[in-house]
């Protein structure tokens, strides 16, 4: 599912049109994205949690040259599925 199918289906669960749901979308992205870099988690109870990881430093191989390389620390976005989630799917 892409965007805008995902703007159709919300349209239609929650009967507005597909203009409301596309704003709708875009505040909760935008919203989740500002928490994350401010350092904050994003929890919604029976879905999941947005959180920023820290990634260490490490040395990795240039695939083309075999040569060794260092690969800077850095802050990733995970998210972890919540159990209610996780038992719709399976």
């Amino acid at each position: 599912m892409n965007k805008s199918e995902l703007i159709e289906a919300i349209a239609a669960s929650a009967d507005i049109p597909k203009a409301s749901a596309a704003r709708a979308l875009d505040a909760m992205v935008d919203t989740v994205t500002d928490s994350l870099k401010k350092g904050d988690s994003v929890s919604l109870v029976g879905f999941g949690t947005f959180q920023v990881k820290e990634r260490a430093a490490r040395t990795g191989r240039n695939p083309q040259t075999g040569q060794p390389i260092e690969i800077k620390a850095a802050k990733v976005p995970s998210f972890k599925a919540g159990k209610a989630l996780k038992d719709s799917v399976n």
